[in-house]
């Protein structure tokens, strides 16, 4: 049998010291290797992206509902000035009213002109009327998350709008948005 000759193979080797195992199988010492040389902890940390990612988007989007349902007032206040970790590169939230579509809140700085619009009105460069996506995602049931996509300005000295997929959600009586750039 295959297993047999193997162990008599590992038996009569002299390639260096052996034990046997308990079942009579000899067992090769092989040298320890040496131990490796210490490494910082950035050698293998990822340089975090110029740009937000989708999975960054939807977890800015649950801790800003977290924020709304904990303290509207405060976080609402927060969004605007980009405080509190919601403003991170080119990720921020944006809440409208769900009743009339208002803008309450947007961290881009970008965009502060928008505060108090009506966000149904909303069109992007290619006159694609993406507020009225926006509404529609804000008036599904909370927890929902709907993506909308349309052309929007980065925050950044780069005014020129790109693609945007924006995550969107209600929470309560608004519904807040966290979008990436493609």
């Amino acid at each position: 049998m295959w297993w047999r000759q193997q162990r008599g193979a590992l038996s009569n080797s002299t390639s260096g010291p052996s034990d046997t195992s308990s079942a009579g199988v000899a067992l090769e010492q092989l040298p320890v290797p040496a131990a490796p040389a210490p490494l910082s902890p950035t050698t293998f940390a990822q340089q975090p992206s110029q740009y937000g990612k989708a999975d960054e988007a939807r977890a800015m989007l649950l801790k800003a509902v977290a924020a709304v349902k904990a303290d509207k007032t405060k976080a609402l206040d927060m969004f605007t000035k980009g405080e509190g970790g919601f403003l991170d590169r080119d990720l921020y939230v944006f809440c409208d009213n769900v009743a009339d579509g208002k803008v309450v809140a947007i961290g881009n700085p970008n965009a502060k002109t928008l505060l108090g619009q009506d966000a149904r009105t909303l069109k992007d460069s290619t006159g694609k009327e993406f507020g009225l996506e926006l509404f529609a995602a804000g008036q599904k049931p909370e927890g929902q998350i709907t993506e909308v996509s349309y052309m929007f300005v980065r925050p950044g000295p780069d005014t020129k709008p790109v693609p945007k997929v924006s995550l969107v959600t209600r929470a309560g009586d608004i519904y807040c948005g966290v979008g990436y750039y493609k």
